[in-house]
């Protein structure tokens, strides 16, 4: 057991740091005990240390957690990487003569994501240690209400927050070697890219995947469960991300699911429900996730779990149990960083009494890292349609925007919608090259609420791909009577 950092030294900013000058009389300090350090968990623990509590953070692999060594920061670096070669494979369209093939050096490429994820983590465990927070490496579980046991030690806590993640859920028959048969988490370990990848699965993660690979030189089978892939997102975006990936030579089998996986020597066999069988050298599984929360003592302390595994958890993120907080990926609320993080910092302002705006899942933006990106935020056109939300709605393909024509995309579009009444900016989707940047203006149009006449009313940069959330802006707009 490791423990690193000065227990009870916390950093306090603003008026605190000075309140003994004035004559207040200081609160017995608080106590914090987190079991995780994903971004839950480590944005939780600067939260509660700069409000100067006494912070320890329980992490059984690494700071950071697996979001920063085996899924969002690796996986990320790895798409940064095909991005490009899709670039490269482009490049004669704006007149360049690339003069030769470009490759992948895979050993060099997956040496670089581990390396990234290993510094990033340590980039997480310095900040938390320059904050006074105290960090145990172990595997922790509940030993009370507000009793956090790791080996022999317990730790008493005025709050507790669990931060524990998720893992990838496992098919049975399709059960992963790590050579072969591989969930995501495992790809970094790889000497050489896959010859003949058949990814299972077509949500955000293997969408991202197939599309990464595809553009890394490995040819890319896609088996869908659905009609289309990425069923839960925008039908508009997620169309445009399947011709893109069709029209580079991708094989995209819908309405396609997996039955089970076989080893046959040197490669793989995904057997589907309807006895087809599809062979290829590897056989990646992304199937969803299963929360971390097993073997934890959770119910046995009163902590409720839903019969799937995952923390049931309100709007500030307090469990079942007074004093328990939960975050992140084992709650099941939007696994995203982002969420999981906002919902750590949520659990510590209110845990130690600061003044806390609730969780509002409708201004969460969210991004698919396919090439075109996915963003979006607020309401969407399903919830337009069914009904449940009033809106009108604009389109602007990608191909009439200046900017995209020099650059020579032709992929995408940006969505706007509007309340009828009044204008009010209500949500967006945005499919382009960086739609996780761009997705921001539409992000901050939602959370203050501003109307499509404000949004019109403001300049974007000529030519720039911003402009066209301008643009769809003034298409909205309404005349005055």
């Amino acid at each position: 057991m490791i423990v690193t950092g000065a227990p009870g030294r916390a950093a306090v900013r603003g008026p605190r740091a000075d309140a003994t000058q004035w004559g207040i009389v200081s609160q017995p300090q608080s106590r914090i005990a987190i079991i995780g350090g994903g971004p839950g968990g480590y944005e939780a623990a600067l939260v509660a240390a700069q409000l100067g509590a006494a912070v320890t953070v329980i992490e059984r692999d690494g700071l950071g957690g697996a979001c920063v060594l085996t899924d969002c920061v690796p996986s990320k670096t790895l798409i940064a990487t095909s991005g490009m070669m899709t670039a490269l494979e482009g490049s004669p369209g704006l007149g360049i003569q690339a003069g030769g093939i470009a490759s992948v050096d895979a050993p060099r490429l997956y040496a670089r994501v581990r390396d990234l994820a290993r510094a990033q983590s340590d980039d997480v465990a310095a900040r938390l240690c320059a904050e006074g927070v105290e960090v145990i490496t172990g595997t922790a579980r509940l030993a009370g209400r507000r009793v956090v046991a790791v080996g022999d030690r317990e730790i008493q806590a005025d709050a507790v927050l669990i931060a524990t993640g998720a893992q990838p859920r496992v098919l049975p028959g399709a059960e992963p070697d790590g050579d072969r048969v591989l969930t995501w988490r495992q790809l970094y370990d790889l000497k050489e890219l896959p010859s003949e990848l058949i990814v299972v699965g077509s949500g955000v993660t293997g969408a991202e995947f197939a599309g990464a690979y595809q553009a890394l030189g490995s040819q890319v089978t896609l088996v869908s469960s659905r009609e289309h892939v990425l069923p839960h997102e925008d039908t508009d975006a997620a169309m445009v991300v399947e011709d893109v990936f069709r029209r580079r030579g991708m094989t995209v089998l819908g309405r396609s699911r997996a039955a089970g996986v076989k080893r046959t020597g040197d490669g793989v066999a995904v057997v589907l429900a309807d006895g087809r069988t599809v062979r290829g050298s590897h056989c990646l599984l992304t199937v969803g996730m299963v929360p971390s929360t097993t073997g934890m003592g959770l119910e046995e302390h009163g902590v409720t779990v839903d019969k799937n595994g995952f923390i049931p958890v309100d709007r500030v993120s307090r469990t079942s149990v007074p004093g328990v907080y939960a975050a992140g990926d084992c709650t099941g609320v939007l696994m995203l960083a982002s969420v999981a993080a906002m919902q750590g910092r949520i659990a510590m302002w209110h845990a130690l009494g600061e003044a806390v705006a609730p969780l509002r899942l409708s201004h969460v933006a969210a991004t698919i890292f396919t090439e075109p990106e996915i963003a979006t935020v607020g309401v969407t056109e399903q919830a337009v349609e069914s009904g449940e939300a009033e809106a009108i709605v604009v389109k602007l393909p990608l191909a009439t925007n200046a900017r995209a024509k020099m650059q020579g995309f032709r992929d995408g579009f940006v969505k706007l919608f509007a309340r009828r009444s009044g204008g009010t900016v209500l949500g967006g989707v945005v499919v382009a090259p960086r739609a996780s940047e761009l997705i921001l203006a539409v992000s901050l149009a939602v959370e203050q609420m501003l109307t499509v006449d404000q949004m019109a009313h403001t300049f974007a940069v000529y030519p720039s791909l911003s402009g066209s959330i301008t643009e769809a802006a003034r298409r909205l707009m309404r005349p005055t009577d």
